[in-house]
């Protein structure tokens, strides 16, 4: 007996001692996943990407040239990181064109391996949306072209190789792409880019000595989470305002963070612009949320020499283990907006900015679903040479999106706008009925989309459905879809073209 009480005594301390290793190593990961820069001292004036000098061809084109290629930034004092960019070391230029023109962007590409430009949130032929089968060899070019026939928007550009998105993204390739049009420059809005219209491109960050650190948290299934945050690629960024009104063109370009934007001091703002375009009218707000892709312009009143920091705010992201360790309990102080003592008199915001070009899904000619899992979107991981989904020139379908796992989702689709119809069975709030091209939708839930397709059709070339946060998008939560004619079947996709040497 004496000797099975031993027994049982270092049994018992052995599986203490493993209870409370285990128990000490989850409470390290609780305590390590929340994440907070609130306080930051802002130390450095915010860069304004350059607006793109287009040529222009007899024609009337106008065209661009994007190089992607690899370079050095110092955003810390004394410490050089290696970068990818578009015409520089870092992001790349913002390219700015109105409703009704011709473009063409000349693209190289001067890296060392395969890339793609893809022209997220625009309408254009299949051919030219730069998704992974448009890919870009070293040392090869690409020229797409197309008419951009779609209103004002803050739209942006940037990689799409399959299986390789969120390291392409990460190091530095992304940029803005601006549409304007005859209607909202009759707009009394701000407008004047870089003075009272930012663009405000914010990715998440971590260092690793001088250089990224790329690598994913433990338990962080969303994919990368940073521990500081950039705008335009500056850190502890500020920007000297004169005006009363300033508009925040807002991009979340990190890969797998979500934002909840306001303010320090809880003012509200107006929500004038989703994805792709104008709302119908401003909405007032003091929090909106960003998932990965997602754009939106808000107009922020200023007081002369006060001081304001856009900060993203703690947020639910499902459940407790979700929130907590895909970054829903985080807080960063992202930009400063420092107000001169003398501000500029900016005119009152219009009452209705305009009723956004949507489908209302009236007239819908069917309805397909799609269960989204990490493992792929209705059970079926992305293939290349397999298309998932045909759908017909110019009708409308409903399209409901179901978040089967639980874990942080959204969804975007190449070519179009959409309009939201339902969030889990109920009418979408106010700042989700303006045009979009990516939505979240949170674990458990359905949200159900009104998309048309206004073509042109081609039925070899496949548009892209999938996932924004560009781990879950690479390890396979994607699918494809062509848009033929009346009567017109699917064809053979091709396999991906790699532009080179022309």
């Amino acid at each position: 007996m004496s000797r099975l009480r031993r027994v049982i005594v270092i049994l018992t301390a052995v599986a203490v001692a493993a209870v409370m290793a285990v128990g000490g190593g989850f409470f390290r990961l609780y305590s390590d996943a929340e994440v907070s820069t609130v306080g930051t001292s802002f130390s450095r004036e915010m860069a304004v990407p350059p607006l793109a000098k287009p040529a222009v061809a007899r024609d009337g084109t106008k065209v661009f040239d994007l190089t992607m290629q690899a370079g050095q930034k110092e955003f810390r004092a004394g410490q050089q990181t290696p970068t990818w960019g578009f015409n520089g070391d870092f992001l790349g230029p913002t390219l700015r064109a109105s409703r009704g023109d011709k473009v063409e962007v000349r693209i190289r590409n001067a890296l060392g391996e395969t890339s793609t430009v893809h022209w997220h949130g625009m309408h254009l032929p299949a051919a030219m949306d730069g998704g992974p089968h448009q890919t870009v060899a070293p040392g090869g070019s690409w020229s797409p072209h197309w008419t951009v026939d779609q209103p004002a928007a803050t739209l942006w550009y940037h990689p799409h190789p399959h299986g390789r998105t969120e390291q392409h993204v990460r190091r530095g390739l992304a940029g803005m792409f601006l549409l304007d049009d005859e209607r909202a420059a009759k707009l009394p809005l701000p407008k004047n880019y870089g003075v009272d219209d930012l663009p405000v491109v914010v990715q998440d960050v971590r260092f690793d000595g001088a250089e990224f650190d790329h690598g994913h948290k433990m338990m962080a299934g969303s994919g990368f989470l940073g521990d500081r945050t950039m705008v335009n690629g500056t850190l502890e960024p500020y920007k000297e305002v004169s005006d009363e009104l300033i508009r925040l063109r807002l991009l979340n370009a990190s890969t797998a963070r979500f934002y909840h934007f306001g303010f320090a001091d809880d003012r509200r703002f107006s929500l004038i612009a989703s994805d792709g375009g104008l709302l119908p009218q401003a909405v007032p707000m003091d929090r909106i949320r960003l998932s990965p892709g997602e754009r939106a312009e808000m107009v922020v009143r200023m007081q002369p020499g006060e001081r304001v920091v856009l900060r993203s705010h703690p947020q639910s992201l499902g459940d407790f283990w979700q929130t907590r360790f895909n970054g829903g309990d985080d807080s960063f102080d992202v930009l400063e907006l420092r107000a001169a003592k003398t501000l500029r008199p900016s005119p009152e915001l219009p009452g209705a900015l305009g009723e956004p070009e949507l489908p209302d899904g009236e007239d819908s000619v069917r309805t397909r679903f799609f269960g989204l899992q990490r493992s792929g979107i209705n059970g079926r991981p992305m293939s290349m040479d397999r298309i998932d989904e045909t759908v017909t020139r110019g009708t409308t379908e409903t399209w409901v999106l179901r978040n089967d796992d639980g874990m942080p989702h959204n969804f975007h689709v190449h070519d179009v706008q959409f309009r939201v119809l339902e969030v889990d069975g109920r009418q979408p709030p106010p700042h989700l009925r303006g045009p979009k091209d990516t939505v979240f939708v949170p674990g458990n839930r359905s949200v159900k989309i009104a998309v048309r397709f206004t073509g042109p059709a081609d039925p070899d070339t496949p548009y892209m459905y999938h996932c924004h946060l560009l781990y879950h998008e690479d390890e396979g939560m994607m699918g494809q879809f062509v848009v033929v004619e009346q009567g017109q079947r699917a064809g053979e996709v091709r396999a991906p073209h790699s532009h080179a040497g022309h």
